[in-house]
């Protein structure tokens, strides 16, 4: 028993530092999955909770640290026992969330990893039991872990140093961009490539007849047997990108979009867009227009268009705009506003409006 609660105590620890910091290296991403709790528990259980969603990024950042500096708690064993009737109340937390996400079918991924391992509601749940039995037998075998890596002073100063390393962490890529991109736009990532399947779809057709249930490869012409089912062989040749498309008032752009270099600023939503820096913002798509490379520069927004117009007329905006889903651009880039080039559809580079580039950058890039 003694080996199995130091293991128990060992993945316990790891994994709360693990989510802690995938969290932390996108916490735009964590403050989005925040709001849409906060959306879903307004619905149910009252106005109260939208009170939360101006301050979701301060808690993105708050709760995750937390996570990372209670994980070095229980890895240090400093105050073990307080520090565990914490992580017992964060487990019991978490534990409703995901549960009344799986059992209301209202977040349909928790964001437990962030974008790195998606789970759906019952993997997550079943994930935060796995958690609550390494706790239960951590703290019932408290007697084999009695020995205190860091105590007094020492401690303290373990505890401020890795409180100050995770919010430091969270709040730099706050600042800028995630330090790791999981999202289908990284840099790398050949957009109309990820929005084709890379192989032709199979599926396996469930089919009834007089109680009796058969498994199908293509779908039976026999119409005695019954439809029940359709399960899909190969689920991940399918498309990694499946709601990406840019329109204007004269039509559909996508398939041009995605052709040639395009150096295109994202504004999210004009309402929350940080203003403080289009003077470097025009001079630099003003720039890319004149560039030996032949780049478009090019606007994408999410906003309706009486909301740009007078957004673009205040800030002096003057290249073609067009219009995208408020999903997708958030997911494109985690800045409002911010910076994507494409080099014939392939993200060439990506851009905080704190790091914009000097036309000399977007040139060495393509």
């Amino acid at each position: 028993m003694k080996l199995i609660t130091r293991i128990c105590w060992v993945l316990l620890g790891a994994i709360f530092i693990f989510s802690g910091l995938i969290k932390l290296n996108d916490p735009v991403g964590t403050a989005l999955k925040l709001e849409e709790y906060f959306d879903v528990f307004a619905e149910d259980f009252g106005r109260f909770f939208l009170v939360f969603k101006g301050s979701t990024r301060s808690i993105s950042i708050v709760l995750s640290s937390l996570e990372v500096v209670l994980g070095v708690a229980v890895l240090l064993r400093w105050h073990l026992r307080n520090t565990l009737k914490v992580l017992l109340g964060l487990l019991i937390f978490f534990g409703f969330l995901t549960f009344y996400s799986a059992a209301f079918n209202k977040v349909t991924d928790c964001g437990c990893f962030g974008d790195f391992i998606k789970l759906t509601p019952w993997a997550s749940f079943a994930k935060d039991l796995f958690l609550l039995g390494l706790w239960a037998v951590v703290f019932f075998n408290f007697r084999y872990l009695r020995r205190v890596f860091a105590t007094g002073q020492l401690g303290v100063m373990y505890m401020t140093m890795a409180s100050a390393i995770a919010i430091g962490i969270g709040v730099r890529a706050l600042g800028h961009l995630p330090y790791f991109d999981f999202l289908p736009y990284k840099v790398g990532n050949n957009i109309g490539q990820l929005m084709k399947a890379s192989e032709p779809m199979r599926y396996q057709y469930i089919m009834e007849r007089n109680g009796e249930t058969k498994e199908f490869t293509e779908y039976p012409t026999d119409t005695t047997w019954k439809y029940k089912q359709m399960v899909s062989l190969n689920p991940d040749a399918g498309p990694k990108i499946t709601d990406f498309r840019v329109w204007n008032d004269a039509g559909d752009y996508t398939a041009k979009l995605l052709t040639g270099n395009k150096l295109i600023l994202i504004i999210q939503s004009t309402d929350k867009a940080d203003r403080d820096r289009f003077l470097q913002i025009n001079q630099l798509m003003l720039s890319a227009d004149s560039s030996s490379k032949k780049i478009t520069p090019l606007i994408i927004t999410s906003s309706s268009p009486a909301d740009f117009d007078a957004f673009r007329h205040d800030v002096n905006l003057s290249a073609p705009f067009y219009y995208a889903d408020a999903t997708v651009l958030k997911s494109m880039i985690r800045s409002n506003p911010g910076f994507i080039l494409l080099q014939e559809g392939v993200v060439k580079g990506k851009f905080h409006y704190h790091d914009i580039p000097t036309r000399g950058k977007l040139e060495e890039l393509l």
